[in-house]
């Protein structure tokens, strides 16, 4: 594997540590990210990417290698410049590691290291293109707020035989696979009656809705991993009376495991709602990939080649690789440094030493591939 301090370096050790804390200080909550995809878009020209764009989705695009019409290979680095709302003061500690910003592990943290990782094969650009490699970098918006704009904008504008999804893993380790989601507004109204009449409040009734779907789960989950298992959680529950009205309010959110049916389910939701109204939405399918082929194996050997020791990972949550997998039906997986255990904390930190391996590694696995 190449020597990567062979290679000239178009950037420098500081300019990596400035070019990721401006990136945190640059506030980018969903809906929100133009300051920072024009800010990457800056930074991929200082570097000479071939090409660096803001697209029609308002995702920061950088190229490097052989252009559309040359490739015969295409990898895409696809990670979500957008972060949860709240700003968290960017600063770096005492110990010259540990890095505080929002958006330092869910995900700029691992989009830095893709473009850190992708800006040091620059100086290789001509010897790309001759092999046929593009290389293309999607900074995309709106991942947090479950539309994944950008995700799928992406999904009709490229078809490349390698994605990588730029997702807290740490630095060592790769995930292959995501569970589903879909979220459910319940919502049971009628007209206000004596609190000594017979028959069950709205709010009895939503709690028993409630009560049908852990009982459900449990009795699905048992003697499960939790990649298996249908997770329900209840993410708010109100209720409300005029005078003339009562009205039960809930809304849930499922993590739906590989091999669940969502159609199935819906099924069984329509039975269980009574006279309550349901609105489904956030619906993706769950992925899982498969551990043996080129881009995994190069994953690895990069890992290793740094001194890792890697792992797969499987989540519970959703990324832009539930968007992407069942489109471009090519090697996927999710990488990037962070410990994804802070993701949306108010503590949001990440190590640029784990940063600088997480560029490392980008970098060994697209000359791998």
């Amino acid at each position: 594997m190449t020597d990567l301090t062979t290679l000239p370096q178009p950037v420098s050790g500081a300019e990596r540590v400035a070019f990721f804390q401006e990136m945190l200080e640059i506030y980018s909550p969903s809906h929100q990210e133009s300051a920072v995809a024009e800010f990457l878009v800056r930074k991929m020209q200082a570097w000479n990417f071939r090409e660096a764009y803001v697209d029609e989705a308002g995702n920061a695009v950088g190229e490097i290698g052989a252009t559309q019409e040359q490739a015969t290979k295409t990898v895409a680095l696809l990670g979500h410049i957008d972060t949860v709302p709240g700003f968290i003061p960017v600063q770096i500690m005492e110990d010259g590691d540990t890095i505080y910003g929002r958006g330092s592990v869910d995900a700029k943290g691992p989009f830095a290291a893709f473009t850190l990782g992708a800006a040091a094969l620059v100086p290789l650009q001509a010897q790309l293109s001759a092999e046929g490699k593009r290389i293309v970098l999607i900074g995309a918006v709106e991942e947090e707020a479950a539309s994944s704009k950008g995700a799928r904008y992406a999904a009709n504008r490229y078809r490349p035989q390698f994605c990588v999804i730029g997702e807290p893993s740490g630095w060592s380790n790769i995930t292959l696979g995501y569970k589903g989601r879909l979220l459910v507004d319940y919502t049971l109204s009628r007209d206000t009656k004596h609190t000594a009449a017979e028959g069950s409040s709205v709010c009895e009734e939503a709690v028993d809705f409630w009560n049908k779907i852990k009982a459900y789960a449990t009795e699905l989950n048992m003697g499960k991993s939790i990649f298996e298992t249908l997770q329900p959680s209840l993410r708010n529950f109100n209720s409300q009376a005029n005078g003339f009205q009562e009205v039960a309010h809930l809304y849930i959110g499922f993590r739906i495991p590989v091999g669940f049916s969502i159609q199935e389910f819906k099924t069984l939701l329509d039975e269980w709602r009574g006279d309550a109204v349901l609105v489904l939405s956030g619906e993706e399918e769950p992925v899982r990939s498969e551990k043996n082929n080129l881009l995994v194996r190069a994953f690895l050997s990069a890992i290793r080649v740094e001194g890792g020791q890697p792992k797969f990972r499987y989540k519970t949550g959703t990324s832009d690789m539930n968007v992407l997998a069942p489109v471009w039906q090519c090697p996927i997986l999710a990488y990037g440094p962070g410990d994804s255990s802070l993701d949306h904390t108010p503590n949001e930190h990440a190590s640029l030493r784990e940063l600088e391996k997480g560029a490392n590694i980008i970098t060994r696995m697209l000359l791998d591939l």
